[in-house]
């Protein structure tokens, strides 16, 4: 709990205030049945009391309606203080939560689904904010009407008020049970909901896939199943829930029943009057009513409770990228210089077989170099260890003949622009999407960024140019002008080092070419990777390297490599030969 009390402290006045007032509350519940009892003894004339005019019953009647308002004013003030402390420490929670998982590596997401870290950071911190505002309401209040309507109850008739000694404890017993068994199945509960909505999640993502191969069929058939099994679970989880309310409204019912028997027997001898049955019959039904308010707390308890092992979970997580061991953390990348020495890497590190072995090459300042290979060669590997996207196992990635371990991985990044295989732009304009670049950027560099990669001409070509809303990923571009649009936000960063993943497949030849072009006069000076599975795209490189099964098979430039690569030539000629058909 010690997590979590930097979330309170911001907001210790709500969370003090909330309880106070709903204290207020209590104290006009447990005092207004012994005013009613006053009115109708006094008015009545019951044994034992003197009857009493009608002003006597006003006055009492005017202090029930003061008591009433006050009670309304404290109700109100309680519940807006309970709301505010909770809604505020769920969002602080939340923000710390994404915050944590902005910081994970690749390999820290893989852990979990994204349809899970989705249902941590929405469902599962909404039910601990839910508890929060209902503990708040009614932790106090709940106990403290509970108390103060058997001390009332006692205090007005002792032995009709032995029922509760046999009541309470065999309510608190089952509630006790009732946690024990639903806090499992509401942990089960919330992982069938991280199922459900990765499933959503990947649906509405590929649902260009998922029409242009026909599968919607299946893909209902499988939604089907995870919310049917999402039901199920939430049935069993809940059944407990809806077996507590009937088990206490019996115990109620029965109890009230028991208090008008014995209290009827009391009033007909004379030794208690009606205005006191009928409160002893109020101070019941609310100390009744206030274990059924610790039932729904330790109910809504049970699920926060597994939400919160699963928020400790994320918030646990050991970061396997960090800056903790950085030696030169305020290092920039100045010139782009890259070297790997011997470098091997797997991403499931009890494998026995790497993903690249032994790579060692050099790119100076201002290079090009192309990178070329079968698919599942390591091309992408490779590079994505370059920024530290992931770490290499063996050897060493040195950028300015500096460890990349030993930069700060964001003045790291700073220095590197990637437009990765799989190209991802974001809900808003075309505008807003560059200048993840640069967001400092003038409209000016914008346009010159989006001219070198060949997008100015078709952005013009929209009515709105470039303030186009762009649709979730840019659903509403095709593959190329996507592509387009990734490499000008990449080139408008300025970086000593571009990478680019197969980044022009979606686009022809000639727009290519003049997209490497440009590369010659406004990125003179920067280091740039190519992956490609097309020769022409690399061919007029500085360096070409030919992967082949995680290693290093060839480099050197085109001409070298079509006398020397034997991989290289089997690439080479396969593709002019599809060329000549395809002529």
């Amino acid at each position: 709990m010690n997590r979590y009390k930097k979330y309170i402290k911001p907001y210790l006045s709500a969370f003090i205030l909330g309880p106070i007032f709903m204290i207020v509350e209590v104290v006009g519940d447990v005092i207004m049945p012994k005013l009613m009892s006053i009115v109708i003894n006094y008015g009545t004339g019951q044994s034992g009391y003197e009857a009493r005019g009608i002003p006597f019953i006003l006055g009492v009647g005017a202090v029930m309606l003061v008591a009433a308002l006050i009670m309304m004013l404290g109700g109100i003030l309680g519940a807006y203080f309970a709301v505010k402390a909770s809604v505020n420490f769920s969002a602080d929670l939340r923000q710390d939560v994404f915050e944590k998982v902005q910081k994970f590596s690749f390999a820290n997401i893989e852990k979990f689904s994204t349809g899970s870290l989705v249902t941590r950071l929405t469902n599962d911190i909404t039910n601990v904010q839910n508890l929060i505002a209902m503990a708040l309401r009614m932790l106090l209040r709940s106990p403290g009407m509970m108390i103060g309507g058997m001390i009332m109850a006692f205090m007005m008739n002792r032995q009709l008020a032995m029922v509760f000694c046999v009541v309470i404890p065999a309510l608190l017993i089952a509630l006790l049970l009732i946690m024990k068994v639903a806090l499992p199945r509401f942990t089960v509960m919330q992982d069938k909901i991280d199922k459900l909505n990765s499933r959503i999640q990947e649906n509405i993502t590929n649902q260009r896939v998922v029409k242009s191969f026909v599968r919607d069929k299946f893909e209902k058939k499988t939604f089907d199943q995870a919310s049917e099994d999402l039901k199920d679970n939430t049935l069993k989880a809940l059944r407990v829930v809806i077996f507590t309310m009937p088990v206490m409204t019996l115990a109620m019912n029965l109890t009230i029943m028991a208090v008008v028997w014995f209290g009827g027997k009391q009033i007909i001898v004379g030794d208690m009057p009606v205005g006191d049955l009928t409160a002893f019959t109020t101070y019941v039904t609310q100390i009744l009513i206030s274990l059924m308010m610790m039932s729904m707390i330790f109910i809504q308890g049970s699920r926060a409770l597994a939400s919160v092992r699963r928020i400790n979970q994320v918030l646990d997580t050991d970061i396997d990228l960090n800056d903790d061991n950085a030696s030169r953390k305020d290092k920039l990348v100045e010139s782009g210089r890259i070297e790997f020495k011997n470098v091997g890497f797997r991403y499931y590190k009890k494998h026995k077989h790497n993903v690249l072995s032994n790579i060692s090459f050099t790119a100076e300042p201002g290079e090009v170099v192309g990178i070329i290979g079968s698919t599942g060669s390591g091309k992408t590997s490779l590079v994505q260890l370059i920024p530290r996207l992931y770490d290499c196992d063996e050897g060493q990635v040195l950028v300015d003949g500096v460890d990349v371990r030993d930069y700060s991985m964001e003045n790291l990044r700073n220095g590197v622009a990637m437009v990765l295989q799989k190209n991802t732009l974001f809900s808003g304009s075309i505008m807003d999407n560059l200048k993840w670049g640069d967001e400092n950027a003038s409209s000016e560099e914008v346009y010159a960024a989006a001219d070198a990669a060949q997008a100015d001409l078709f952005i013009k070509d929209f009515t709105e140019g470039y303030d186009m809303e762009l649709g979730q990923g840019g659903v509403n571009v095709s593959g190329g002008q996507k592509q387009r649009l990734c490499i000008a936000r990449a080139l408008l960063k300025k970086p000593k080092i571009l990478i680019l993943d197969d980044s022009t497949s979606a686009v022809d030849t000639a727009t290519e070419a003049k997209i490497r072009e440009s590369f010659s006069t406004s990125l003179k000076d920067t280091t740039k990777l190519i992956i490609a599975q097309r020769i022409s795209s690399v061919e007029g490189a500085d360096r070409i390297l030919v992967m082949d099964e995680g290693q290093i098979v060839g480099q050197g430039k085109h001409e070298e490599l079509l006398k020397n690569c034997e991989t290289y030539q089997e690439i080479y000629y396969s593709q002019k030969s599809k060329e000549e058909v395809a002529g």
